[in-house]
């Protein structure tokens, strides 16, 4: 499990598009499958809370949660390379 900050202007709306960007990490909320997962928690598991409930909870609106899986390293780190860039 990894979870990062996206620090933008915007941290709900950069972590929401990275995660959209994502093309081989599926955007799900379950975590140890065998492949790549990751998940927005702001906009998606926890998006029924206010912004101070959602702090209180541990959960920041630049907050990423990625499940790293068994494909290759190398496909993976393009994936996240080419999503980074897009925020």
């Amino acid at each position: 499990m990894v979870v990062f900050g996206m620090e933008t202007g915007d941290p709900t709306a950069s972590g929401k598009l990275f995660i959209d960007s994502l093309k081989l990490f599926s955007h799900v909320a379950n975590v140890g499958d065998a492949k790549s997962l990751a998940i927005h928690p702001a906009t998606t598991t926890h998006s029924q809370m206010n912004a101070e409930e959602q702090v209180a909870a541990g959960v920041e609106p630049e907050m990423v949660r990625l499940s790293i899986g068994i494909e290759t390293i190398d496909d993976i780190i393009a994936d996240l390379d080419q999503a980074l860039a897009k925020v």
